[in-house]
């Protein structure tokens, strides 16, 4: 079986960081994610530089990619005009966010969640005439930073809702690393019975993530999201902290027997760049440790 990998690192991965990466250094990334083989990668935030600095220059990043045949460069969004600027700049890929909580939704992009899962519908309807691949990602889908537990029911019926738009697939983010597994298969069960290709995104906040990762594609999620070095984090989520890290689940998923075509060696080198350029440590496991 084949597992999708995501790396969300130039994205997810950097837009926490108290160290801001240029644009130019942020296509290197890419280029380097793209020549390890990883098949689609986050490429940049098409967000309010005011209200997400690391992320300013998006347009320049899309611009200054060496784009390698057979990876996908997506842009995430937040809204309407999110989308055009991504769509201009060439993304291959539209990634629309929202949280599936009043008050996240309020406090990270000034909606409702009834309001953002219309747009989800446009955004799809949209990207169909523009021929761009797009995903739907449900924010805060296993526990919200303001408001706390969510009722798996609660994210099921946006989950219909939103699948009836025919994304290329949802995306179910546990994005306060706040999930364990048992929530994980139920929910992700419960939204691919509804026909629709299921991704999951997770953060080790607590531990759990690569738990859930497991969980996940036991379950029949077939993309999963990740982070070179396993840098991240969500501005607008207190205690938020990284994302599980990709050389860690791409060492845990081969060695499971799953392909995802990612060269493992290559990868562990991408993250040691990314720990000289960001001139820390990272939480990744398997660049200090090294492949087995």
């Amino acid at each position: 079986m084949r597992v999708e990998i995501v790396d969300v690192g130039p994205r997810d991965g950097l837009q926490n960081e108290s160290k801001t990466l240029s644009p130019g250094q942020r296509s290197q990334l890419c280029d380097r994610l793209a020549a390890a083989g990883v098949p689609r990668v986050e490429a940049a935030s098409f967000v309010n530089p005011k209200r997400v600095p690391q992320m300013a220059g998006a347009e320049e990043v899309m611009d200054g990619l060496n784009r390698r045949e057979g990876t996908s460069y997506a842009g995430l969004v937040l809204n309407e005009r999110g989308y055009e600027r991504a769509v201009e700049a060439g993304v291959d890929e539209v990634r629309y966010a929202f949280p599936v909580t009043e008050t996240f939704a309020g406090k990270n992009q000034n909606t409702t969640v009834e309001d953002a899962t219309a747009l989800a519908g446009r955004v799809v309807e949209r990207a169909r005439l523009d021929g761009v691949r797009v995903s739907i990602t449900l924010s805060a889908a296993f526990g919200d930073p303001f408001e706390g537990r969510v009722d798996p029911d609660h994210v099921l019926r946006i989950a219909a809702k939103v699948a009836e738009a025919r994304p290329d697939e949802v995306v179910l983010a546990d994005t306060i690393g706040v999930g364990v597994p048992t929530q994980v298969r139920r929910l992700v069960g419960d939204v691919a019975a509804l026909g629709v290709t299921v991704g999951c995104h997770f953060h080790d906040t607590r531990n759990t993530g690569m738990a859930n990762a497991v969980a996940a594609v036991e379950s029949g999620a077939t993309v999963l999201d990740a982070a070179v070095g396993g840098t991240g984090g969500c501005p607008f989520a207190p205690r938020a902290t990284g994302n599980i890290a990709t050389e860690d689940l791409v060492y845990l998923l081969h060695g499971m027997g799953y392909e995802t075509g990612v060269d493992l060696d290559a990868l562990i080198g991408v993250a040691e760049w990314m720990s000289e350029r960001l001139g820390k440590e990272l939480p990744g496991q398997v660049y200090k440790a090294g492949r087995f």
